[in-house]
């Protein structure tokens, strides 16, 4: 079978397509045959040695991946062969055929696309449980969604409205893509590339601020974003794609009752049914026609290069996908 890898941390090209044996399930787990792999930041972030954890080397990247069980392992319980499924991993997507536990694993409803599917997890599952789980947000507030023609964006956009949210404010740097997030229910737009984008949200606010701002950008844009927050307001950080480390001095939460969170999905993947059951909800919108998703682009497994090259520099909107 054909996989991607990188054996060095560097730039898109230390990406290298190879050659290998079919993994043989054992225990719990199940083969997959891969028909879609989902591309994302934290991929980037592992190929350049900077993620959350330590990336061992070598290293095969890719966390989302949807196709049809082909072998299973002696002591798996609930999903046979032929099935088509999803599943959301730490490691080893950007392959034909990848070997998963069952317990990461959800079956597709009946005549889902595997393209959906794979769109879904990361980007999904970060987008609900960073309004619910952490951000709590409640009927009537508002919140402020960064990068809103991204993959968590499109979703988190949708995803506070089905939650309750009065309004929904969504950056992002095109008139594109603010046309994109207005589609997608976004009340008002933003353009994050002007100075003034912090004021631009506390005046549709009406100088309130925010319940719940979704962070992921780092440095000013994070101070920034904190300033937009409305009394008792939550921020929650997601990721940090400039690059930049940014000092924070607790005593400023104070005087207006802010939080600031961190998520990190792996943790949410730790708790069982709070994964499954959350995944299989998104999968059902998405099946319903109730939650919509955008892919971006749709890309042969060996352009997996420049697939990470075009999602830093970038110059798209929406989900990356690979297909073997």
């Amino acid at each position: 079978m054909k996989f991607v890898q990188f054996v060095e941390y560097g730039g898109p090209d230390v990406l290298r397509v190879c050659e290998g044996e079919r993994p043989k399930p054992s225990g719990r787990q199940v083969v997959i045959e891969a028909e879609a792999i989902g591309v994302n930041y934290a991929d980037t972030a592992r190929r350049e040695g900077r993620y959350v954890v330590p990336t061992p080397l070598p290293f095969v990247p890719g966390t989302e991946v949807a196709g049809v069980v082909r072998v299973v392992g002696p002591e798996v319980q609930t999903i046979r062969p032929g099935q088509r499924v999803v599943a959301l991993i730490e490691s080893g997507g950007y392959a034909e055929f990848v070997a998963v536990d069952e317990r990461a694993v959800v079956p597709l409803p009946d005549g889902m696309d595997a393209r959906q599917a794979a769109a879904l997890p990361v980007q999904g599952l970060s987008a609900y449980h960073i309004l619910q789980t952490m951000g709590r947000l409640e009927e009537g507030e508002t919140v402020l969604v960064h990068a809103a023609a991204g993959g968590v964006g499109t979703l988190a956009v949708q995803l506070a409205k089905r939650f309750g949210a009065k309004t929904v404010i969504a950056t992002a740097s095109t008139e594109e893509k603010r046309a994109l997030a207005e589609r997608l229910g976004a009340d008002v737009t933003i353009d994050y590339t002007k100075d003034d984008w912090a004021a631009a949200v506390m005046e549709a606010t009406g100088g309130r601020g925010v319940d719940v701002a979704l962070e992921m950008a780092g440095g000013d844009v994070f101070h920034q974003t904190l300033d937009c927050l409305a009394p008792f307001g939550r921020l929650v950080v997601y990721g940090a794609a400039s690059g930049e480390m940014t000092r924070l001095n607790p005593v400023r939460l104070m005087a207006k009752n802010w939080s600031v969170i961190g998520f990190f999905l792996p943790q949410i993947m730790k708790k069982r049914a709070l994964y499954e059951q959350s995944l299989r909800e998104l999968l059902a919108w998405v099946q319903e026609g109730s939650l919509k998703l955008t892919i971006g682009g749709v890309y042969p497994l060996e352009q997996a290069a420049e697939v990470h090259r075009l999602l830093q520099g970038r110059k798209t909107h929406g989900k990356l996908l690979l297909v073997p």
